[in-house]
């Protein structure tokens, strides 16, 4: 599995950036343009993500983007794990969506 900081993710602007934590969690603020799959629902979405180039998965610190990337690259796919998560996100000051 890759990794990457929450800063380094800024610079990437990843095309695929999945927020598996729970969806009132996703309400509450999250990056933009990233999308909510939460994370028991993993599973369910494995062919949709298959079809995903440039794959980065975020939570709010790292630890269940960590588990879902690590699920996925065992079915086969190449993901990026976002260190320190939306939580870090939001204490270096940059924007989220509601």
């Amino acid at each position: 599995m890759h990794s990457i900081t929450t800063a380094q993710l800024a610079e990437a602007s990843p095309a695929n950036l999945i927020d598996v934590r729970e969806p009132d969690e996703f309400a509450s603020g999250h990056v933009p343009g990233a999308r909510n799959i939460p994370l028991m629902a993993v599973p369910d979405h494995v062919d949709e993500l298959r079809g995903l180039d440039d794959l980065h998965l975020i939570c709010q610190a790292g630890v269940r983007s960590a588990k879902a990337a690590a699920f996925l690259e065992h079915q086969g796919l190449e993901t990026t794990n976002v260190e320190g998560g939306t939580g870090a996100w939001i204490a270096e000051g940059r924007d989220v969506e509601r």
